[in-house]
């Protein structure tokens, strides 16, 4: 049918049968033979022919404003199918967390610029929810802390704990570490990091206590800010600390991990392997 349609369209574009069958590079008898089949599938005499050419008549009049809609919609969908194969289009679902809270928005409006028709969902998640989801296909890549089990992942850097505070922070940190009573993200929004400070905490075999518990790491850092105490929050929150809160790297190999991009490695699309490509 789309190869009738487009012989039908092309005749009646330019009124003959000659010229129609030059555009669409075959012989005028099989151009004849392609809208004669068409007329009998659709019941009715499309094109009369005279001194001026290929002439519509009133059935066919009546039919060749939707037989070119349905044209130049087979033609965008073949176009948006070969932008998808190249992922050029499409739609994105990405995860990000706590570790990643500055690479995964950089990397999203860098992608934009490049590809503006792609539709991205960036969700805030812990990566292990990340995981789970990149498993069951229902997210496509995440920005989680490493490493992420049987997935495809890349690092993309090394993360560390630091300690944030208002005043100085003396040179025995785990001693006086453990003397503190700190102010602590739920473990329910930051399993990660609760897991990473209690590693720590296992290794310098201390038991700090917690004196505030939030639900959001500008809250730990406004808390520590206005005195309450201090808090072991990821180095990366640089950059949303206040002024007034100093932060000072814990140098254990116990501190640190890595962070990076994780996606299924089966289940993944010419759309997620160009958005990879632009993620450093």
């Amino acid at each position: 049918m789309d190869t009738r349609l487009r012989a039908f369209v092309a005749v009646a574009d330019l009124h003959g049968f000659g010229r129609a069958a030059q555009r669409l590079a075959i012989t005028q008898p099989a151009l004849t033979k392609q809208i004669q089949a068409l007329e009998r599938e659709l019941g009715g005499t499309l094109f009369t022919r005279g001194r001026h050419g290929a002439e519509l008549t009133e059935f066919g009049t009546v039919l060749v404003p939707q037989a070119r809609e349905l044209v130049a919609d087979a033609d965008e969908f073949t176009r948006r199918a070969h932008r998808l194969a190249r992922g050029e289009a499409g739609r994105l679902t990405l995860g990000f967390g706590l570790s990643t809270i500055d690479i995964a928005p950089r990397a999203v409006a860098a992608f934009r610029r490049v590809r503006p028709d792609v539709e991205i969902s960036l969700e805030d998640l812990p990566s292990a929810v990340q995981v789970e989801r990149i498993r069951a296909g229902q997210l496509h890549v995440g920005f989680v802390r490493l490493p992420a089990g049987d997935l495809n992942q890349r690092v993309l850097r090394r993360d560390r704990l630091v300690v944030a505070n208002t005043g100085p922070v003396p040179a025995d940190v785990a001693g006086w570490l453990g003397d503190q009573r700190l102010v602590r993200l739920a473990r329910t929004k930051g399993p990660g990091l609760t897991a990473q400070i209690d590693q720590l905490c296992a290794a310098w075999q201390i038991q700090p206590g917690t004196l505030h518990e939030t639900h959001d790491l500008q809250t730990v850092l406004a808390l520590v800010a206005a005195g309450t105490g201090p808090a072991l929050v990821p180095a990366t929150a640089a950059g949303i600390a206040p002024a007034a809160v100093t932060l000072t790297p814990i140098d254990d190999p116990a501190a640190a991990w890595d962070v990076g991009v994780a996606w299924h490695p089966t289940q993944h699309t010419a759309l997620v392997d160009t958005f990879l490509a632009h993620v450093r």
